[in-house]
């Protein structure tokens, strides 16, 4: 993670075919017994410093006992990885293709019901139930298994604990509360201190997906694909909400990720609500340590169902159907499929959280963390995981994403809430089938 606003070639995906299938593996998940045809498997991912480095951590535990297998990991943007798998996938051709591809869980569905061929069916590989049950979802199709669930988007609100006391505020002020009173602390904390409350990227819709999402709702409707926007309670609540952080003045407005980072690692906000692929981020700056805590995610103040759970990005391994798929498949199911262990080390090295169930019970995922004081984050995040609402991300998210950018300047502007997701409403259905 990974800034998460990629829009690219969208229009490729929509207009192939969009029909469900693939071919199913038949996988044994013993030793010798089985044995795939190909010994050579190559994986796509990004971001060294979290899914390449994970995918090299499975490479060296499952090398270890299947010294046969050579497995190329290979860095990619993940930009390129998806303007790569369209270009190849609309050609239908499958040469230059990897074996194992990381995808996103945003944009997952644009390729297994554009590409139904393209990706091997392991539903009786994968135990679904050992998942989060947010990220099956996302990986399936029609009931049929594509994904290996990887990492978990799930939030939190990051907070310097000294900053709140100066206001007047403490942890357990943070806990259970939604969002309104968020605004409420966030007014306080700038008087008292000096300091905004959370940084802002108006083309970055990050915090309406995890406000949106808290609520069980998206951009479209149950079936994935009908854009719900007009209608959309959550929606309407946060962009309201996201206007009033900004009126109010309690954000800093920024314009990309670098100078997102910044300002937490120069304490210049109180509060960083998002994915938890941050925190190594956040303890870069070790002059810190001991000042920040995690709360649990506000919620929705009016709109029903909304709890203090979300998710913000997160991704999933995906075997490609090429020769070699076998064995790719294999090597998935003993490492990130199954093996709690493996993730104790992922989050020891990295800080993976992982969404495999079984994890959670895990020594290093109970953890006290002394940068946190004390607090066992990973423990409560694993909690929160188990929470998050399940959504139907679709084909079209970051293509309705597009539209609501440009509907936000026309609403910050003075635009009426109402004309303005009606207007979009109009450009989405026009847009998107």
């Amino acid at each position: 993670m990974k800034k998460l606003v990629f829009a690219l070639l969208a229009g490729v995906i929509l207009l192939t075919a969009c029909s469900s299938g693939g071919t199913k593996g038949s996988l044994t998940s013993s030793g010798d017994e089985g044995t795939p045809n190909s010994k050579e498997i190559t994986v796509w991912a990004w971001d060294p410093a979290f899914n390449i480095a994970a995918m090299g951590v499975a490479k060296e535990a499952y090398s270890r006992v299947h010294s046969d297998v050579m497995i190329n990991i290979v860095e990619n943007a993940q930009a390129d990885i998806v303007q790569k798998l369209n270009t190849v996938l609309n050609s239908g051709s499958t040469k230059g293709l990897p074996n194992i591809v990381l995808i996103e869980d945003y944009r997952a569905q644009s390729f297994l019901q554009a590409y139904p061929n393209s990706f091997y069916e392991l539903t009786d590989a994968v135990k679904v139930e050992n998942f989060a049950d947010y990220k099956i979802d996302p990986t399936s199709v029609d009931g049929k298994q594509y994904g290996v669930p990887f990492d978990s988007g799930v939030t939190g609100m990051y907070v310097r604990t000294d900053y709140l006391e100066q206001a007047g505020y403490s942890l357990a002020d943070m806990e259970e509360i939604d969002w309104k009173q968020y605004i409420e602390i966030g007014k306080a904390v700038i008087e008292k201190t000096g300091k905004s409350m959370l940084t802002l990227d108006p083309n970055d819709l990050g915090l309406i997906r995890m406000m949106m999402q808290s609520a069980g709702q998206w951009y479209t409707a149950e079936d994935g694909k009908t854009p719900i926007i007009a209608d959309n309670a959550a929606l309407k609540e946060a962009i309201e909400l996201y206007k009033e952080m900004l009126d109010s003045g309690i954000a800093k407005v920024i314009s990309d990720w670098s100078q997102f980072v910044s300002a937490f690692n120069h304490g210049e906000v109180a509060s960083v609500p998002t994915g938890n692929w941050i925190t190594p981020s956040i303890k870069a700056e070790a002059s810190q340590s001991q000042k920040w805590a995690v709360a649990p995610l506000p919620k929705l103040a009016v709109t029903k169902g909304s709890v203090h759970a979300s998710s913000l990005g997160g991704s999933s391994w995906y075997v490609m159907n090429v020769e070699g798929k076998e064995a790719a498949a294999e090597f998935l199911i003993k490492t990130f499929a199954s093996d709690a262990e493996l993730y104790q080390s992922l989050n020891t090295k990295i800080g993976v959280i992982g969404t495999l169930k079984a994890a959670a019970s895990g020594e290093a995922y109970s953890a006290a963390d002394e940068y946190f004081q004390g607090q066992k984050i990973v423990s409560d995040f694993a909690k929160w995981t188990a929470k998050i609402p399940t959504v139907n991300y679709g084909m079209n998210t970051y293509a309705i994403e597009d539209i609501i950018v440009v509907a936000l300047q026309a609403y910050f502007g003075g635009k009426d809430v109402d004309t303005v997701l009606k207007d979009a409403q109009m450009q989405a259905d026009t847009q998107i089938s």
